[in-house]
C-alpha cells in the first residue's frame, strides 16, 4: 500500500493467447532510489489462478524507478508440453521472448498497477487502475 513517502505495485497478466489469466509465473521486483542509483532487488512471487501477484514486497521509501522482471519462458513451456498431449508439435520453442522487463518511474504517494497482456509472440503492458 502506498503512503505519502512511498509508491506502490501490483500487477497481473493475461494470456491473451487464450484469454485467460497467466498462472505460476515467477515476478521478481527490484527498485532504485534516483536515476544513476544501482538496482536493488526487493523480491518476488508468482501470479495466481487469478493471474495475479498480490504479495510483491513494498517499495522503500525514496524509490524512483521499478523494474517488475516477468519470466514467462517457463509458463509458455508448460503450456506447449500441455498442448501436445492432443496435438504435433507446432513450434521450436514456447515463446519467443523468455522474459519480459518492464521499467517505469514512480511517485511517493502513488499506486501503480501494471497489467501485462502476453502472447507467445509478443506483449503489451500499460499503466492500469
Amino acid at each position: 500500500m502506498s503512503t505519502e513517502t512511498t509508491a506502490s505495485v501490483s500487477t497481473h497478466i493475461l494470456d491473451t493467447s487464450v484469454g485467460r489469466p497467466a498462472e505460476g509465473v515467477a515476478i521478481t521486483l527490484t527498485a532504485r532510489s534516483g536515476r544513476n542509483a544501482e538496482w536493488v532487488t526487493l523480491g518476488g512471487s508468482a501470479t495466481d489462478a487469478d493471474g495475479r501477484c498480490k504479495d510483491l514486497p513494498a517499495l522503500p521509501e525514496g524509490t524512483t524507478h521499478v523494474r517488475l522482471d516477468f519470466e514467462v519462458e517457463e509458463y509458455f513451456d508448460k503450456k506447449q508440453a500441455e498442448a501436445q498431449q492432443d496435438a504435433p508439435r507446432v513450434r521450436d520453442s514456447g515463446a519467443f521472448f523468455p522474459e519480459v522487463a518492464i521499467t517505469f518511474a514512480v511517485t511517493p504517494g502513488e499506486h501503480y498497477h501494471v497489467p501485462l497482456l502476453l502472447n507467445p509472440f509478443g506483449y503489451s503492458v500499460y499503466r492500469g487502475s
